[in-house]
This record gives structure tokens, sequence and C-alpha cells, in this order.
């Protein structure tokens, strides 16, 4: 029996010191990992954790993030509860298995730790990794601080494993500016965390002689478009049990997690919606707007797959204009969040529209200080009191040389 870890009330853990408590809490059977910057601690981590006898499970150290992430497949549909954890060119590596992992509706666990993909080489943080693999088929949920690096990785196991799901699940979290950034966390002993979990639900295992099974069949033209249907149909109705399992884990904990959040939003007229650290960086800037008159509101999202397109729309359908952020490069087009969150309020019910703007900033981690939320939202109000945009639709902030926008 794993030894039991002696754990203050309090901690003062960084983001990925407090995701490897949390995969030490889940009792996974196995970690299958090749660590990569930013996300190498988590990995470090629990090695340590399995080698001190606090883990019973298999650590198992392989020669690229392709081979980690098919150690996890193999392992997860052996029947085990498995995790692991990367970051930007490691997740490229890994992108082929993620598809393996969700077409075979395998309920990995994965920590992103969100980094910006080369060329040129950047181990800093930005949110490149997390569009790379939106569309393969995996839940994804977005933290903002290493509470909730924590929290959601304890949930991320409950969503994943539920019959009603059983699909591989992402936390991403802000490489550096939440995996390395120390702040008070307030973790579930080891029982309390363990109970919340629950033991591991084995379904269609490899090694259950009794019940044969196959794994990555050959479908073809035939049962290719069903399997693919199956899958995204699962994820669209997913939202019913994450938001069960947030109201789970706020009624033992007291911290409340919607899909979406929104602060200041009761009579905003102009928002910024921004993931991540970011969000919370918006909300200080948005409590000094409203010290000048500017009735100024942030609105952020926990779940990125399935997309909360009705609960975006609703906590924007009646603010004027809205800065929709974007911490990658679009690489030819708006952002990726600017599409996502623009079909959300094309889809509201509401007699007009907002003004809508795309703003690209911090790639490679690249400064965004109070100064430069301040100005967007001075932007906005801008555009709300004409009724127009006032500035190109998108724009790249705090960019060095001449300034780039594009209508």
């Amino acid at each position: 029996m794993a030894k039991v870890y002696d754990l203050q009330e309090v901690e003062v853990w960084d983001g990925n010191v407090a995701a490897s408590h949390a995969l030490r809490q889940a009792q996974i059977d196995v970690m299958a990992a090749y660590p990569i910057t930013p996300s190498t601690p988590i990995v470090q981590d629990y090695g340590s954790f399995v080698g001190n006898g606090y883990v019973d499970g298999e650590f198992v150290l392989v020669e690229s993030e392709h081979a980690a992430m098919s150690g996890c497949v193999g392992a997860a549909a052996a029947g085990g509860r498995v995790a692991t954890a990367t970051s930007s060119q490691g997740l490229a590596l890994m992108v082929e298995v993620l598809y393996q992992a969700s077409g075979m509706r395998l309920p990995i666990v994965l920590n992103l730790v969100n980094r910006a993909l080369a060329s040129p080489l950047n181990i800093h943080g930005d949110h490149s990794d997390m569009y790379l693999c939106r569309d393969a088929g995996w839940i994804q949920l977005c933290t903002c601080n290493p509470q909730e690096a924590y929290d959601f990785n304890l949930m991320a196991f409950r969503i994943a494993e539920d019959y009603e799901v059983r699909l591989p699940t992402i936390v991403n979290q802000d490489g550096f500016l939440s995996s390395h950034t120390a702040q008070n966390v307030r973790p579930l002993n080891d029982e309390e965390a363990y109970g919340f979990i629950g033991d591991y639900k084995i379904k269609n295992a490899m090694l259950d002689f009794s019940k044969p099974v196959t794994y990555g069949v050959q479908a073809e033209e035939d049962w290719h478009y069903e399997h693919k249907a199956q899958v995204h149909a699962a994820i669209m109705n997913a939202m019913p049990t994450i938001e069960r399992v947030f109201k789970e884990f706020g009624d033992k904990t007291g911290r409340v997690y919607k899909p979406v959040m929104s602060y200041d939003m009761e009579d905003a007229d102009v928002a910024i919606f921004a993931i991540g650290t970011t969000s919370e960086s918006a909300r200080v800037a948005a409590k000094a707007m409203r010290k000048k008159g500017i009735k100024a509101g942030v609105v952020t999202i926990h779940v990125l797959r399935p997309f909360p397109y009705k609960q975006v729309g609703e906590a924007l359908k009646n603010v004027k204009a809205v800065a929709i952020m974007d911490k990658s490069s679009p690489g030819g087009a708006m952002g990726a969040m600017f599409n996502e969150v623009s079909a959300a309020i094309y889809g509201a019910k509401r007699e007009s529209l907002p003004l809508l703007s795309n703003y690209v900033y911090g790639l490679g981690e690249r400064d965004l200080t109070q100064k430069d939320i301040i100005r967007i939202y001075e932007e906005l109000d801008s555009d709300a009191k004409s009724g127009k945009l006032t500035h190109d639709t998108q724009q790249w902030i705090c960019l060095r040389g001449s300034k780039m926008s594009f209508n």
C-alpha cells in the first residue's frame, strides 16, 4: 500500500507541483512520459513519489513523446488508470497518438503545460499547443493558477472515466506564469482526494480474457464516419457530466467552478474574453476601469472542449464591444478563440450584435501589462460610444517595430 503524504492545510506550490500531487492522489497505475520544459517537474516529482513509495503504480520513461502517449494508450487499453504530461514540441510529436486515444475512448489524463511552438525555438508560454490539439477528440479543461491546476486534475479523472463520457481529457495551464509561479494552494488530504475521484472503473480491458475486445481496427469508408460521429457526440454531450463534477467538487471544497466564468458582467458595456492567467490580469484592469466610469467586465472559460457556445453567448449577450484575446499565432486568419467566441455570440438570441475585436498577444510569453489591458478597454469604450470599430478588427499588441493590424 502506498504511503500517505503529510500535507498542510495550505501548501505553497507552483502549478507543476500542484498537478503532480493531484496525480499522486489519484494513484494512477501507469505514467509513461518523456520530460519537456515547462512540464518536466510534473514528471520529475511523480517519479520521486513512485521511488519513495507514495504511489503503487508504474513510472515508464520512454524515448519520445510519441512513445509516451503510445505507452499510455497501451496501459489504458489494458485496463489501467493512466496519466502523463507534456508541452509544445512534445505535444506536436504526440498529436498522432492523441487521435488513437480518443478514437479508442481511453480516459487518459494529460497535463498540457502550454508553451510556444517553434520555429524559432522558445521555451516560454503561449497557447499554440493548446490549439494544435483542440480537434483531436479530447475534452479540454483550462486553468488560471496553481490551485486550479490541482483542482482540475482531480476533476479530470472523474470526468474522463465517467461511463457517460469515457474520453481522454487535457488539463491546460500557462507555462511558467502558472507552472512555475508559487502560490497558496489548499489541497485535500489523500483520503479525501481519492474518495472524490473513486476507484477506477475498468471497461473493455484488453486483459479481461473473459470478454475479449479489439482496439485499433481498420474501418475505412464503411464505418469510419460513424466512429467519428460517436466520439463527437460523446464530447458534445459531456457538458452535463462536467457541470455535475464541478458542482460536487464545489460542494466538497467551497471552490466554485463553471464552464464559463463571468466577472463584473452584470451591467458591463465592454468586456475582455481571455483564458488562463490573462483572465486574472484582465479582472484587475476591469476594476481600475470601473473607477474611471467605464463599465468593464471579463469572461473566461474553464472548458475549451466541448466549447460552451450557449453559455458564452449568454455571458456576452448585453455588452456593446468585446475584445477576444488570442495567445497564439493565427497563421493567416482571425485567432482560433476569436472564431469560437464569434460563433457563440452570433448564435445567441439578442437584438443587436456587439462590436468584436481580435487582439493577438503574448506569443512566446511577451509581457502583457496592466497598461496594455487598460488601453484595450479604452479602445473598447471608444467603440461602444461611437457604435463602430475605431481600429482594425485584428491587432498584434506589444509588437516591436511598426504596428500590425488587419481589417
